[in-house]
């Protein structure tokens, strides 16, 4: 099952997002991560995280997203889980 998480970063938070930036991309690069990257502002500042999960079901998404490193160091303001069908 495929699950878009979508994230959107404290203002003021990009610190937390640089110092767990190395954490949380060794977090992706060891769990069921289909795609993911930064969102970003309009001059190119990472401001949130859109990260496709390739997981059994939304519980699993959740348990994901509870553990990765940015969400632990209190980086987002909010958080959706959605599921998501790849067309293309």
């Amino acid at each position: 099952m495929l699950i878009a998480l979508i994230a959107h970063d404290k203002p003021g938070a990009l610190q937390i997002r640089k110092d767990t930036r190395d954490a949380h991309l060794e977090y992706l690069k060891a769990t069921n991560v289909s795609q993911a990257g930064p969102l970003l502002d309009d001059e190119g500042g990472m401001i949130g995280s859109l990260i496709v999960l390739d997981v059994a079901d939304m519980a699993a998404a959740k348990e994901w997203a509870a553990n990765d490193p940015y969400a632990k160091a209190g980086l987002f303001e909010n958080v959706t889980l959605t599921a998501w069908k790849k067309v293309i």
